[in-house]
């Protein structure tokens, strides 16, 4: 589809619209909002992982001078269970326990009270004036020891779902789930060659620049107004609601810029807490996280424990694969155990698979979305082991995946038919590459992975106001982090057939928006992308019959052209085709202002494959690894802007290479976290990455208006397992747990 057009807009890259003010400094981020009157919040947090709270005395602290609210878990309302919904899922009663512990802590980092104080230095200075009685419980740090038969149970009332019958006796396991097809069994007799192994990545964070921020302000009549940090302002209107037992109405929701998210800015942790000390002190409290609370306190991406098996045919052909996977949730259950299972063997044709996973509940941060949650660690698994049966084939590993590449018609394994997808196209990208086929030196590897991810659709709302001089006006509740603002502005201005430069965005709060999910799953502009081009063809619509009542034609004999309304083919009409400026002039006169609007729940989102190059080079002294090159291969269905497009890939490419190396919680023997700061969780700087190079494939997606499929959680899925096997290449050992640190590498150097 995008391939047989010639776009005017599409495809172009404009400076981004927001751009200006955030490289002068001008933009307002989470932190940068005040109010006169304004005090801070700030939070205790539990020193223990595991512990059950005896009591909380706040006396000594409210009679200080300058405090104007203290409240503890006993403050807030009972939350009942309920779905959360949205990309990072959970339950608001485990979300209400994790804003702030009841009776019991189950991290370290824990909510337990919070003080509102005239200056922050003071309301940290009075934190020690709080009284807390804790029960000190032995933590559960890791998957083996939350499964294991004696284990320390976090939470009495959980029984493990998608078992039957059901258990008599609570557990960490949260859940089960399942998805097979076939004759696992007798797929692996059918093979010539099996390979199986078993793989860990650790807990890590998504690495945000930007910490959690916010400012709330509740007035005499109940209505607060919060001004955040947040990938969703929708959804945090909601959980703030829930957990405070307001009415939706009475809480409205400004989205600042947003300095970085990658999913962990789907979910509220101070935002219930600055509106409920807002209510009590009668002032605006401002709550800043400093970022060791962003370690030890949001919420990072799941560690895992994957166990994987493959057969083949000596010719390639994949007969059986299988999985064990366990994903830990934090504190609370919901991991990301489902994407991951859904995504883990979907790039490849295979008659017969078996997948088992389990969500288990740890003594740290429950976990929050992390850029295909549950992806990356999947295919990581996944990937290393094609590369090992690459090798035992001695077939080229990017000819093993084409031999088995999935493809429109196929069935993916988590239930639909694939329509026009890319997959391919990325494999032959790939193959034909400089960087797959130059000649490595001594010490340097080479590996190849692929990534997928299935994208979603959700709800999404526009209008687009057509101002009196013909510019253009796009009012939409995403909030932007991508360069979502152009994506919109590019789209109004091909469907209206107006320049760019007429084009303004606005990302709207929860009063002058329509409803809008949250800005993640890879859905904005697709989603909110067709829900624009729907306002902007209702425009056009308007404009048509308000150019034909002025020509005094039907409706159906105008058409629309190059942002005019002309008459149709064979009409007899002696008139001048009018432009979408004449005709909003004069629109006082025709029937009021042009305002198009659109609301809808989006079907069709287009599922995203990468193919990934990386080549390192190893210090066998010393086990240091150097990522020399990267090359990253996606299908984008059409790049609306093909720049920010780029940016996604390298984005990306940069996060996974850290994920691979470097990342990782370190905890103690207590449960507490070791290196909660950028000094020593190392995410990698520019010194540390080489050029990134990207190849957009555009096979369109046919559900959306021009091709478009997401395209920002692709790209963090395969560089796990690309860099891991550069370095099996490199040193001729498998390292199956990551990161690749020096220490590891070194380690499997020297026992090989």
């Amino acid at each position: 589809m995008s391939e047989a057009v010639n776009f005017k807009y599409i495809g172009t890259r404009p400076v981004r619209p927001d751009g200006v003010d955030k490289v002068t400094g001008r933009a307002n981020y989470g932190a940068d909002a005040n109010l006169p009157g304004m005090i801070h919040g700030v939070v205790l947090r539990s020193p223990h992982a595991h512990a059950i709270i005896k009591k909380i005395d706040l006396s000594q602290v409210r009679l200080l001078d300058g405090i104007y609210a203290a409240v503890s878990g006993n403050d807030f309302p009972e939350v009942s269970s309920g779905s959360m919904g949205g990309e990072g899922g959970g339950d608001y009663k485990d979300l209400a326990a994790n804003i702030m512990a009841r009776n019991k802590v189950l991290y370290h980092g824990h909510a337990v009270a919070a003080v509102a104080a005239r200056t922050r230095e003071l309301a940290v200075e009075a934190l020690a004036l709080i009284q807390v009685e804790y029960e000190i419980l032995d933590p559960v740090m890791t998957l083996d020891a939350a499964m294991a038969e004696d284990a320390a149970i976090l939470d009495e009332s959980m029984f493990t779902q998608g078992v039957d019958p059901k258990p008599k006796y609570p557990s960490n396991i949260a859940s089960r789930i399942e998805f097979k097809r076939g004759d696992i069994e007798q797929g692996f007799l059918e093979a010539d060659i099996i390979v199986e192994s078993e793989f860990r990545t650790p807990t890590v964070h998504q690495g945000y620049i930007e910490p959690h921020a916010c400012l709330a302000s509740i007035n005499e009549g109940g209505q607060a107004t919060l001004w955040c940090s947040t990938q969703g302002h929708f959804d945090v209107r909601a959980a703030s609601a829930k957990v405070l037992n307001m009415d939706l109405c009475d809480i409205k929701v400004i989205p600042s810029e947003i300095g970085g998210g990658f999913g962990g800015k789907t979910v509220v942790y101070q935002e219930p807490v600055a509106i409920l000390l807002s209510r009590i002190s009668g002032r605006p409290v401002k709550m800043v996280m400093d970022r060791d609370e962003v370690f030890r306190a949001s919420g990072p991406a799941s560690a895992s424990h994957t166990r994987v098996k493959i057969g083949a045919r000596s010719d390639g052909t994949l007969t059986a694969m299988s999985c064990w996977m366990a994903f830990e949730a934090g504190a609370f259950k919901g991991s990301a155990i489902m994407p991951g299972a859904m995504c883990i063997f979907t790039p490849y044709k295979v008659a017969n698979f078996y997948i088992e996973g389990f969500d288990v509940v740890v003594n740290k941060p429950k976990v929050a979305a992390y850029r295909a949650p549950g992806a990356p660690q999947a295919m990581y698994a996944c990937e290393s082991l094609m590369d090992e049966l690459a090798r035992k084939l001695e077939m080229d590993p990017l000819e093993l995946r084409l031999v088995n590449a999935v493809e429109e018609g196929v069935q993916a394994a988590y239930g639909p038919k694939f329509n026009a997808i890319g997959f391919r196209e990325c494999l032959e990208v790939a193959k034909q590459h400089p960087n797959y086929t130059r000649a490595l030196k001594e010490g340097q590897g080479r590996g190849v992975a692929a990534g997928f991810w299935f994208n979603v659709g959700m709800q999404s709302s526009a209008e687009v106001h057509i101002n009196e001089n013909g510019t253009v006006m796009v009012i939409e509740g995403n909030p932007d982090i991508g360069g979502s603002r152009a994506s919109m502005a590019l789209m109004a201005a091909e469907t209206l057939g107006v320049p760019y430069e007429k084009v303004r965005v606005v990302v709207a709060d929860t009063e002058n928006a329509g409803y809008t999910n949250v800005t993640g799953g890879s859905r904005v502009t697709f989603a909110t992308g067709m829900a624009v081009i729907q306002a902007a063809q209702d425009i056009i619509s308007q404009a048509k019959q308000r150019a034909a009542a002025t020509w005094e034609l039907d409706e159906d004999q105008v058409d629309w052209q190059n942002g005019h309304a002309i008459p149709m083919p064979g009409v007899n009409a002696d008139v001048e085709p009018l432009s979408l400026a004449r005709i909003a002039a004069n629109s006082g006169r025709t029937g009021g202002p042009l305002l198009g609007r659109a609301s809808l729940n989006a079907k069709g989102a287009g599922p995203g494959f990468s193919v990934n190059i990386a080549e390192v080079a190893v210090d066998r002294e010393t086990g240091k690894t150097d990522v020399i090159g990267f090359t990253a291969i996606q299908d984008a269905g059409k790049a609306i802007h093909p720049a920010y497009v780029e940016g996604q890939l390298q984005g990306g490419a940069a996060q996974g290479i850290g994920w691979a190396l470097n990342e990782e919680y370190i905890y103690d023997e207590k449960g507490v976290m070791q290196n909660a700061g950028f000094l020593d969780y190392r995410i990698p700087v520019a010194s540390d990455l080489p050029k990134i190079d990207t190849h957009i494939v555009e096979v369109a997606n046919t559900a959306h208006p021009y091709g478009v499929r997401g395209v920002g959680e692709t790209p963090i899925v395969a560089p796990l397992a690309a860099v891991a096997n550069a370095v099996r290449d490199a040193i001729g050992v498998r390292i199956t747990e990551l990161p690749l640190s020096p220490s590891r590498v070194l380690e499997s150097i020297d026992g090989a």
